[in-house]
């Protein structure tokens, strides 16, 4: 516990990889005082992020921009933590993002990154079973994702790099009602007239979603966390 505490307060520049709307960094600059910049490749992302963290007195800690995490415009070795949340599995090439991230990553430093997976293949297994791979491909289409990865995958890149303190949990117990809540939310009166509103995008986005829940109750789909630490 008491080395946890001790990177807590080492925790003084954080970047924020595939930021959305900057949720994850302000919650950071608020909990550990910390200099969050949050990275996005959409310029409409970037404003509201900013817009938020000017709402909230925090633009003095928060900042965002429009960036490719896959080529980030940071110096090497400049971040405490390195953060990504639900971005991994929009990347293309999973090997040059964790790249990426290891780059940008300080000696020391920690990486986070809490992503959508496929379920590790058994030993013997080289694929993932056809209707699996269909589930996948179903949902890639409409989401616009490129091939996903498992866990598994993700601490072989790292360890590929001579990451330390490699670890990896499956939090998909506790995300996969989040689907279900979705879906109930969006058969309201208010929630099917917002969702009309949005566009056949938002619709076709919502005809997947039950997808995604079969994919959580087969156990296709895993909500992975992997955290390391960059060596001194």
């Amino acid at each position: 516990m008491t080395l946890f505490v001790e990177e807590e307060k080492n925790i003084k520049r954080v970047v924020d990889v595939g930021c959305g709307i900057g949720g994850s960094s302000r919650y950071i600059a608020s909990k550990f005082g910390a200099e969050c910049i949050g990275i996005t490749l959409s310029p409409v992302q970037a404003k509201r992020a900013n817009d938020l963290a000017a709402a909230q007195s925090l633009s003095h800690k928060v900042s965002f921009q429009v960036a490719d995490a896959l080529e980030q415009p940071f110096e090497d070795g400049i971040f405490d933590l390195v953060w990504s949340m639900e971005s991994g599995e929009h990347m293309p090439d999973k090997a040059k993002f964790v790249k990426e991230l290891v780059r940008v990553a300080a000696p020391g430093g920690r990486i986070i990154i809490v992503t959508w997976c496929h379920r590790n293949l058994s030993q013997g297994e080289e694929a993932l079973q056809p209707w699996e791979q269909n589930l996948l491909d179903r949902i890639c289409k409409t989401f616009y994702l490129p091939a996903w990865c498992s866990t598994s995958d993700y601490v072989e890149l790292l360890q590929s790099l001579s990451l330390q303190d490699i670890k990896c949990a499956d939090w998909s117990e506790n995300v996969a009602p989040f689907w279900p809540a979705v879906i109930r939310t969006a058969l309201t009166w208010q929630g099917l007239v917002s969702l009309l509103r949005s566009g056949m995008k938002s619709i076709k986005g919502a005809l997947t979603m039950p997808l995604m829940i079969e994919g959580y109750k087969k156990g296709v789909i895993k909500f992975g966390i992997i955290t390391c630490q960059k060596p001194l």
